[in-house]
Formats: C-alpha cells, structure tokens, sequence
C-alpha cells in the first residue's frame, strides 16, 4: 500500500482493502516496485549465474517484504483487514518466519470465506512464483490443520 507518506508498502494481507478505483493505480505502484527490485538484483547480484533468480540484499534484511512483492507482482491476491481488523479479503497473508530470515505465508480469509477449503491450492501455487525469484518455499501443515508455506532464500 502507498502509505500517507507516498512511501510503497508491498501488501502482506494485514492491511486495508483496496478503495473502489484504486486498483488500476495500485497495480502501477506494484510494477514500477517490482521492476525497481529486478534493477537492485541485477545491479548488486554480480557473483555469476542468473541474477534475477537470487533475493537482493536487502530481501535477506526483509524478506516479508520481499515475499509480500512478489507474490503482489504475480497478482496473487492479498487477504485484508477492516478498521476494526477483522479479514474482509481472502488472499495470502507474510509473516515473519520462527528463525530470521525467514517469512510464512498463510492464505485466510474471513470466517466462513472458504480459506481453508482454498488453501492448499492456492499455497501451491505460490511456489513457482517464489522459486523463480530465489526462495525456496515449503509447504506445511501447522495448527487446526491448516497449510502454511515457510519460505526462505535457496541455498540456506
């Protein structure tokens, strides 16, 4: 999201809902971000192979941020929160991973959305999305039985 400060903020699917009309400009933001990541990668990834297939530098620091991108990028729905923060969107939600450097990534929705029901397909395909920029993501069964993806840089 563009913050109050026009700062870019990828979308992690803790945020708000996209307002009516803003899709076409938010969709902009998002490509003009993306774009700007594949430059830093090929800019400072110089050690040999495919640099646009190993996360930046500074996606290591932040990898919930660089995951929340990627999957934005790859027009991947983000889960949203109303005011009150209760989901009003199913989609994909970033979290910090347990270890650092790390990030997860849930698909909720509000209650009776069908998010459960969605997420093992959807997860899964979030994972060639995320592997070809270079974090390798693994799919998992956690809690309530519910499927979560832990992802993080390959190679690590």
């Amino acid at each position: 999201m563009t913050t109050n400060r026009g700062t870019f903020e990828a979308a992690t699917g803790d945020g708000p809902p996209l307002a009516e009309g803003e899709g076409e400009q938010r969709s902009r933001e998002v490509r003009a971000a993306f774009d700007g990541l594949l430059q830093i990668r090929r800019m400072t990834n110089r050690q040999g192979g495919d640099p646009l297939g190993v996360p930046a530098e500074w996606e290591l620091r932040q990898p919930v941020r660089a995951v929340a991108l990627a999957l934005e990028a790859a027009r991947t729905a983000a889960s949203a929160v109303d005011d009150a923060g209760a989901r009003v969107a199913t989609g994909y939600r970033v979290t910090a991973g347990e270890r650092p450097g790390t990030a997860v990534v849930e698909w909720v929705g509000p209650p009776g959305g069908g998010a459960a029901q969605e997420e093992e397909a959807a997860l899964t395909a979030c994972v060639p999305v995320l592997e070809r920029l270079g974090w390798e993501a693994l799919l998992y069964r956690g809690p309530r039985r519910r499927r979560f993806l832990e992802v993080e840089p390959m190679g690590r």
